[in-house]
């Protein structure tokens, strides 16, 4: 898997084989395959500079600084941000 970052302040959406579509907002990250990154619309949205490379594995550029809108892993559990309400529920 390669990991790619979208560097505008718009939507893009990268076709991808069999049909496939990765949609990416501004400044998020996605994952593709080795195979994908490899493809003709890859190519040419790096060339423009559109989207970087990150690099490779499951880890890959999911580091603080890259993407500073990242959230931490909250799993479905929002954290309180009001006083809360009456009771346990």
């Amino acid at each position: 898997m390669i990991t790619i970052l979208n560097q505008t302040s718009r939507f893009i959406r990268i076709h991808l084989s069999r049909g496939k579509v990765l949609r990416l907002g501004p400044r998020k990250e996605g994952q593709i395959s080795t195979h994908d990154a490899d493809g003709d619309a890859v190519r040419q949205l790096v060339a423009d500079g559109t989207v970087k490379v990150m690099g490779e594995g499951p880890q890959a550029g999911a580091s603080a600084p890259a993407n500073p809108a990242a959230r931490t892993d909250v799993h479905g559990h929002h954290p309180r941000l009001s006083g809360g309400r009456r009771g346990d529920r």
